[in-house]
């Protein structure tokens, strides 16, 4: 849930970049731990949104700047990437925006574009780029928070949920759903000690614990430590199962300049 008084907030400040930026905004959601399901309780908002631009910006022999970032305080952090950019991204299978394409969490949707790009998703999704993305950030925060006897408990979250995602591209070949719940329910035996340690874990968070520094809980590292190397392998055999529809996005991207402009 969107504490409404900054549903609002985040709402005005979305207007604020159109006034400010000439933009139109395609669409916006939550992209950070809110979205996955487990925020902390100071955890700020992550507003991630898509916009275009007029046509006659884009008609220019000169390279333009093609973000917005708007940090606007400790609560509140709101960064857009221009259609084009997202685009170029989409064709590639960039997974943070795959990922925000999928928000349980939306703030706004005004066009069709967003559904168009949607509907494209199996044509351009890459299996091999994805898991080697969620790998490497599995491996860099393992590496990071959780070598010792005793580790910073919040951070199992933060490889665990990569992992998962990881086992849900080799499994079903598709993209991952952004929702902890969702891959621990699908991937992690119901019976196992792995699923009791991962749901307690899980419940303490949900309940505002600040989950510090405790002693490393076992059956997890083992089960990380066996799948990063399972998927270091993994990841390496992954096929490329993505195909190049550029004049597709060439369309979609003059469909939306027309429907949002006239």
């Amino acid at each position: 849930m969107i504490d409404p008084h900054y549903r609002q907030l985040i709402m005005q400040e979305l207007r604020r970049i159109e006034q400010e930026e000439q933009v139109r905004i395609l669409y916006a959601c939550e992209s950070g731990s809110r979205a996955w399901g487990f925020p902390s309780q100071d955890s700020d908002y992550d507003v991630r949104f898509l916009y275009i631009r007029p046509v006659d910006w884009y008609v220019s022999i000169f390279d333009k700047r093609d973000v917005i970032e708007r940090p606007i305080n400790s609560m509140l952090d709101i960064n857009g990437w221009d259609l084009k950019k997202a685009l170029n991204l989409f064709r590639k299978s960039n997974p943070p925006l795959l990922e925000w394409l999928q928000s349980p969490i939306l703030y706004e949707e005004t066009y069709t574009v967003t559904e168009r790009i949607r509907s494209l998703s199996p044509l351009t999704f890459s299996p091999k780029s994805c898991m080697y993305h969620y790998l490497h950030m599995a491996k860099r925060n393992y590496r990071d928070y959780l070598q010792g006897d005793r580790v910073r408990l919040k951070k199992y979250f933060y490889v665990l949920r990569p992992i998962l995602a990881c086992e849900w591209i080799e499994r079903y070949h598709e993209m991952a759903p952004m929702e902890f719940d969702r891959l621990v329910e699908r991937l992690i035996p119901e019976e196992s000690e792995l699923r009791s340690a991962v749901n307690n874990l899980l419940a303490r968070k949900k309940s505002g614990e600040e989950l510090d520094d405790e002693p490393r809980i076992q059956c997890i590292n083992d089960y990380l430590e066996e799948r990063i190397s399972h998927f270091e392998q993994a990841a390496r055999e992954a096929e490329d199962l993505s195909y190049q529809r550029d004049t597709q996005l060439d369309e979609l991207f003059r469909a939306a300049l027309q429907e949002v402009w006239g």
